[in-house]
């Protein structure tokens, strides 16, 4: 089943995001190559793509698991998570339906 991890960030991330960005992609990129990654991203906190120095309030990743459990537990180990970025990690089932 799919499954939406929703992750709020602590104020000021950006420089705690940058040190940890790295594995976190890695983790990301894994998900991608066994075809089970929709789609993954942060939210910037300004109406921007390219938010410099305002960085991002919280991201976004639809993956694939066996149960909502194994999905929580890989958004508990989150690179993002031990470099204390997310102040908040939210994980529900989701229902792709378009497009």
């Amino acid at each position: 089943m799919w499954y939406a991890i929703i992750s709020e960030d602590v104020n000021d991330s950006l420089a705690l995001r940058q040190g940890a960005r790295a594995e976190h992609i890695a983790r990301l990129q894994r998900l991608k190559d066994e075809g089970r990654l929709l789609l993954a991203g942060p939210h910037p906190a300004i109406d921007s793509e390219d938010p410099g120095a305002a960085g991002f309030s919280g991201s976004l990743v639809v993956a694939e698991f066996p149960s909502l459990e194994e999905a929580q537990d890989w958004a508990d180990r989150d690179p993002y998570v031990a470099a204390n970025v997310y102040a908040n990690v939210t994980v529900k089932p989701f229902k792709p339906v378009l497009p």
